[in-house]
């Protein structure tokens, strides 16, 4: 008699974990990583380790989302081909590979890097996970600005992971993700605004109307490009990561603007693709000013 080879659904489990979303969050958290350090790279170890624990713990978080969100991903247009409401993964399978790679995060992170880092990436699990996902994603408005400080967490994470303390320019980096995280998620949201009506999630668009939403888009893009200016004032960077901050700001700004004269959700989607390559651009614009600085004290000072 043929045994039956049961597979494990690794396919299924690797898109619970959002790896778009994922990979930006790994990357803000890596770059948080490289700024810490003045001079040659940090210990690659502590990089590595830090990397990958990091990693694992967002995934969690992305995947309990998906655990606690099936019913109404099921509803939505945007979200019902995802693994647990299509039927192509069991809930328990779901949760308890959401909760296995979240407790190999806190070992990863326990024993190869520090405590702080395991403690905060752990706070930051549960605040997505938990209190955004379960709670403030269907209590209220303001759900994804309340909510956004988990989001925010990586780079303050990497510093940590390498240097055991939160300074003020990990602090500085948290900020403008915080700030960022509306404005972008809001953009979707006006697209989204009919899917989250119908799922009853109190989204801003939902509750106080398209128009509002907008100008607190700009609203938020305003302060987003006033905080990006800190990283210079501050002397924690340059002018190479200056210019790209304002021009970056500038096209922010362009699109809260233009999302603003537009009917209805005509540029929504340009606003929210424009503002995942603003973080991205934001950050790496970061790194090349720490290099460009560090390679000019090398050479000139």
């Amino acid at each position: 008699m043929t045994q039956r080879i049961v597979r494990f659904p690794w396919i299924e489990c690797y898109a619970l974990c959002k790896p778009k979303v994922v990979a930006l969050i790994v990357f803000t958290a890596v770059v948080g990583m490289l700024l810490s350090t003045k001079g040659a790279l940090p210990p690659l170890d502590l990089l590595f380790f830090g990397t990958i624990g990091i990693g694992l713990g967002a995934a969690s978080g992305a995947a309990v989302n998906h655990y606690v969100d099936q019913r109404i991903d099921a509803i939505m247009d945007r979200t019902h081909n995802r693994p647990l409401p299509a039927g192509k993964l069991e809930p328990a399978t779901a949760l308890g590979f959401a909760l296995g790679i979240g407790a190999l995060s806190m070992v990863i992170l326990l024993v190869f890097v520090n405590a702080l880092t395991a403690l905060l990436t752990l706070i930051s699990m549960i605040g997505y996970a938990v209190i955004y996902t379960m709670y403030l994603k269907r209590a209220t408005p303001q759900n994804i600005v309340l909510g956004g400080a988990a989001g925010a967490a990586p780079p303050l994470l990497g510093w940590a992971a390498i240097t055991g303390e939160v300074p003020y320019e990990a602090l500085l980096l948290f900020l403008i993700i915080f700030v960022w995280t509306p404005p972008h998620f809001w953009a979707l949201a006006v697209k989204r605004r009919k899917e989250y009506a119908k799922a009853d999630i109190p989204m801003l668009p939902v509750t106080h109307g398209v128009i509002f939403t907008k100008q607190h888009i700009l609203l938020y893009t305003l302060m987003l490009f006033a905080i990006t200016l800190m990283p210079f004032v501050t002397q924690m960077s340059g002018l190479v990561y200056l210019a790209g901050a304002l021009s970056l700001g500038i096209g922010f700004i362009y699109h809260a603007l233009k999302l603003l004269r537009s009917e209805g959700d005509e540029h929504s989607m340009k606003t929210f693709g424009f503002s995942i390559f603003y973080l991205s651009a934001l950050f790496a614009f970061l790194l090349l000013d720490h290099y460009a600085r560090e390679f000019i004290r090398g050479v000139f000072l």
